[in-house]
């Protein structure tokens, strides 16, 4: 359970909801598959599954694998799995058979720091259709719900119970909204940076 991959920025995650590509057109399944492998084939899942797999680590909690390092090697393992598989189930399977667009797109500078915040969380529960309106992120709960339940055949059997199994759910459907925090502000950031060394 935890921090979902597609909550981190990539370049595929960057486009401004002004964009003209934005709008052209329904998105099509091979263009979902590539959305999928750009988000998920990157350094920073690796840097969202540590953080995953430490923080479960520290506190000793969901998957409950005990502690000593190869706890911590087999945390950061289903961290790495749990990630991947939501970005593959939600993103790609379920985005594909309910034509959503989950790709997120920014808001930018042009709107203030807490509607952006609010819009960029928000997407965990609202998203683009293929075609441009707006729905129900029936892909992000369905394919969450997905990846949870392949989940429970390498969790230990103590945290293959209902209880963990909802939470895992709950936290990880959540974690795609906060997640959206990064694209939205990461380029601002790197633009910050920028001005500083000139």
């Amino acid at each position: 359970m935890g921090i979902a991959a597609a909550a981190l920025w990539t370049p595929a995650r960057a486009q401004t909801a002004q964009d003209p590509a934005a709008e052209a057109g329904a998105v099509t399944v091979e263009q979902k598959w590539q959305f999928f492998v750009a988000e998920t084939f990157t350094p920073l899942t690796a840097i969202a599954s540590a953080a995953t797999g430490g923080e479960s680590q520290i506190t000793n909690t969901d998957p409950k694998y005990g502690v000593g390092h190869v706890a911590l090697e087999k945390r950061f393992g289903a961290a790495t799995a749990d990630n991947v598989t939501q970005n593959f189930f939600s993103d790609f399977v379920m985005a594909s058979v309910l034509h959503e667009d989950t790709k997120y797109r920014r808001r930018g500078e042009r709107y203030g720091f807490w509607s952006r915040v609010g819009y960029a969380v928000s997407r965990a529960v609202v998203t683009r259709t293929n075609s441009g309106g707006t729905t129900v992120n029936w892909s992000n709960f369905t394919g969450t719900a997905l990846s949870v339940g392949l989940s429970n055949a390498y969790y230990p059997v103590r945290s293959r119970n209902l209880n963990a199994t909802l939470i895992n759910w709950g936290t990880s459907s959540a974690s795609a909204g906060f997640g959206n925090l990064f694209p939205e502000f990461v380029p601002d950031f790197k633009r910050w940076l920028k001005r500083l060394h000139l």
